[in-house]
């Protein structure tokens, strides 16, 4: 055996010192470690065989027989592959290669990243028509594996210090809440000791008035409580058998065959630092100080730390400032005084070890991305708004405390959070379950927030005889469609131009979108262009001079009218038409829905399964919202929803009859734009991750999803219910929709973009805003 061992080749000591070395860094697991975070199964993700979507990078391509089949399976690798092949070449070919007529045609396989089965599902559903697109994960990802990890830091645990702590949210810390909390507590400091009992507290007041005027160097522990942790790591080492070895030496390593051949992995020993002597149970309760401080001083310092965590969590940026609050008012205070220690921290420590409290940053602009339980910072903080909508709306009818504008604004911005949680619940719910029933949770609920304000508005309309509800419905949907296919498209671009430069798409997919989109348009203008046709050309004053042939007619108000002039031609040939496009419309859609996810998969579908036609196993995942979960929300989302649009027509009225503005320009903008925020978030998203053909399906989904399922249910529901919804528009909508699709088509051509195409989308946006802003009102307002 040791013959064998000293005639051991370079090239098979080196191989052997990478197996010792892997084998022992995969078996050894740190006991402190293991003792703070429970053991977990290793990470796996998806390759899923399905699109091609070049902006997010090529790996090696499959062979034409592997490439025919479109499925998904779990690979310890962690990507999910997006395929598309109908080529015969097998190398793998960088996108910069490609021709720009044969990008579509090579074969290529592209790699997103998705964490476990979960997420994949997810992900694939993100890639199939019908669906809304959702960024948000669905599953819990853990700490230490988070890329804003920093973010969710244990204030208990004292870390080394890296760099310096006088940064500029330092700073402002000071100017913000520092100076204030220091001066209760030096208030409170001066109180304590007029008490005389409560001296004590007055000196733990002083010793927190200076540890909050600056606390970004110190640390809050309690006496004789500190447990350090330290770890000392062995330099790397091997044993290499030389040929000039003496017989004795190989005599040595003859006798160690059981020992490992090769030790070059990093040993960890923790080095037992002695328990500190247990001390006995602190009697402070029981003194007659104690309950001075909680008479006097605790209930002062719960209103200053209450008032300073509100805030700071509100301004989100400041969010360690509230857990520094939170943490100061339920453990701090309520310890007994000799047992607070204040210490400052060594910047020459190198370890971490537990304490009370410490903090070193007290702003960072990360925490836009703050989560909790899944749920983003911003639409957690918004929801009592939503309380406070329909307290204040549905208790002060007759606008005693809070105008209608007021209502209004409240009502309108609470349907941002509420559509955030609507989407996060379908996405939940799509992502656990099978492509039907995703299929028709997206299609109840997709549209569910815009659908409960048409209504409630042509019911408000309806109920007070008044059809410029009608008209704001009408421009709320042209807003839609506005917004969906300029501005969400151009601001993506724009955004991930800047950071990417030049992205590209799958301008197969799109091509589907457009077309679809073109559809979508002509289906319903088509009674507006009949209107225009055989309408009658109405104009409210007209003046002329008989005896005076030089004086031209000379006339106002003139618009093409069906509905005063002639009831008969509504109902004997508008209305049949509206119906047949109602019929026809749902009709394309469901035809696109076969085309994209059964004829024509390999465009942009993406299949789960193993490989073997089972779920894929493995990747550990805990889901944030179960499906019943998810379904409850989706509920109570949805009612508040409802109550929240039904508020909001409700009080739009003073603001249709007094605004300088026209009312076409509020439901463009406001009525059309503010449900849709969380999509556009969404889009800017994907942008920033180069995969902007999501982007752009964001706005393509929803304006088809207005015009082959929102319009078509209004008229459906026109016609149980007469509210006097009739499906034409007026000029200015029906130019612009026709105008920004065939922009849009144009754009959408090459399959590439960048900032300044998204500039044009955006510019193009503004100006048809401008017509709107300064075009006069309807004359049913």
């Amino acid at each position: 055996m040791s013959d064998r061992k000293s005639l051991l080749v370079p090239a098979e000591v080196e191989n052997l010192r990478r197996r010792s070395a892997a084998d022992s860094s995969e078996n050894y697991v740190d006991p402190e470690q293991h003792r703070r975070f429970p053991q977990r199964q290793p990470h796996t993700d998806r390759l899923c065989v399905g699109p091609h979507h070049p902006e997010l990078g090529t790996v090696a391509t499959p062979s034409p027989e592997a490439a025919a089949p479109h499925f998904c399976h779990y690979s310890p690798k962690g990507f999910l592959a997006v395929h598309r092949g109908h080529g015969t070449s097998a190398r793998s070919t960088p996108p910069s290669q490609y021709a720009e007529e044969g990008w579509h045609e090579a074969t290529t396989k592209t790699t997103i990243r998705a964490e476990n089965e979960v997420e994949a599902h997810r992900e694939a559903n993100n890639y199939k028509f019908g669906f809304r697109k959702w960024k948000g994960s669905v599953t819990e990802r853990p700490i230490e594996e988070r890329s804003s990890r920093e973010l969710y830091t244990d204030l208990s645990v004292a870390k080394p210090l890296k760099g310096s702590v006088v940064t500029f949210g330092n700073i402002i810390y000071v100017f913000l809440f520092g100076w204030w909390i220091s001066l209760f507590y030096f208030l409170l400091c001066a109180l304590m000791f007029l008490t005389v009992v409560g001296a004590p507290y007055g000196k733990l007041c002083c010793k927190m008035a200076c540890y909050f005027l600056w606390p970004f160097e110190k640390t809050i522990e309690k006496a004789g409580g500190k447990v350090k942790r330290s770890t000392v790591i062995l330099p790397k080492c091997e044993v290499i058998i030389k040929e000039g070895d003496t017989e004795d030496s190989r005599d040595l390593t003859s006798d160690k065959d059981t020992k490992p051949l090769l030790v070059s992995s990093p040993v960890s020993l923790d080095i037992p630092v002695p328990q500190p002597p247990t001390k006995t149970t602190s009697k402070h309760w029981c003194r007659v100080s104690t309950y001075v401080w909680l008479l006097l001083g605790y209930p002062v310092l719960a209103v200053v730390h209450s008032l300073a965590c509100v805030i700071s969590w509100m301004l989100i940026f400041t969010i360690p400032v509230a857990k520094m609050n939170a943490r100061t008012l339920t453990t701090v205070l309520l310890m007994a005084p000799e047992d607070v220690t204040i210490r400052k921290r060594s910047k020459t420590t190198e370890y971490e070890y537990r304490v009370t409290l410490c903090c070193y940053q007290a702003c960072n602009v990360y925490y836009c991305k703050y989560t909790v339980h899944g749920i983003n910072i911003f639409a957690l903080n918004l929801l009592p708004l939503v309380l406070i909508t329909l307290i204040i709306g549905y208790t002060d009818h007759d606008h005693y405390y809070f105008s209608a504008e007021t209502k209004f604004a409240t009502a309108i911005t609470s349907i941002i959070p509420l559509s955030y949680y609507i989407g996060m619940g379908i996405a939940s719910i799509s992502a656990q379950s099978n492509f039907a029933v995703g299929a028709v949770v997206n299609a109840t609920f997709g549209s569910f927030t815009e659908m409960t304000f048409y209504i409630t508005a042509l019911l408000q309309g309806y109920q007070t005889s008044n059809k410029c509800y009608e008209e704001i419905v009408k421009s709320a949907l042209t807003g839609t469609l506005l917004g969906c296919i300029l501005f969400i498209p151009g601001i993506c671009m724009i955004i991930g131009g800047i950071k990417h430069r030049e992205q590209r798409f799958n301008s197969r997919s799109a091509g589907v979108s457009s077309a679809l989109l073109f559809i979508s348009i002509g289906g319903v203008f088509a009674p507006t262009l009949f209107s225009k046709t055989f309408g009658n050309l109405v104009c409210e004053s007209c003046t002329s001079i008989p005896s005076n042939v030089s004086v031209p007619l000379v006339c106002k108000d003139c618009h093409y009218d069906t509905i005063g002039t002639d009831a008969h031609t509504i109902l004997l040939h508008i209305e049949p038409l509206v119906y047949t496009i109602s019929v026809l419309l749902p009709a394309a859609y469901l035809i696109g829905l076969i085309f994209t996810l059964k004829t024509h998969s390999h465009i942009y579908d993406v299949h789960i399964s193993d490989g073997h036609g089972g779920h894929a196993h493995g990747g550990h995942h805990v889901v944030l919202w179960s499906r019943w979960r998810a379904l409850a929300v989706l509920i109570v989302a949805t009612v508040l929803m409802a109550c929240c649009a039904d508020l909001s027509t409700e009080n739009i009225g003073p603001i249709l009859t007094h605004s300088s503005v026209s009312q076409c320009f509020i439901g463009v903008t406001v009525l059309a734009m503010v449900p849709e925020i969380p999509e556009i978030v969404t889009g800017i998203q994907f942008a920033l991750q180069n995969n902007i053909s999501l982007s752009l399906e964001v706005g393509s989904c929803i304006a088809v999803q207005v015009c082959m399922i929102q319009i078509p249910l209004l008229i459906l529901f026109n016609a149980f219910y007469d509210v006097g919804f009739v499906l034409v528009f007026s000029d200015i909508h029906l130019w612009a929709s026709i105008f920004s699709v065939i922009l849009v088509n144009y754009i959408f051509m090459d399959g590439k973009c960048d900032y300044f195409q998204g500039t044009a989308l955006v510019v193009i946006y503004l100006i048809l805003l401008a017509l709107y802003f300064f075009a006069p009102s309807p004359q049913s307002c």
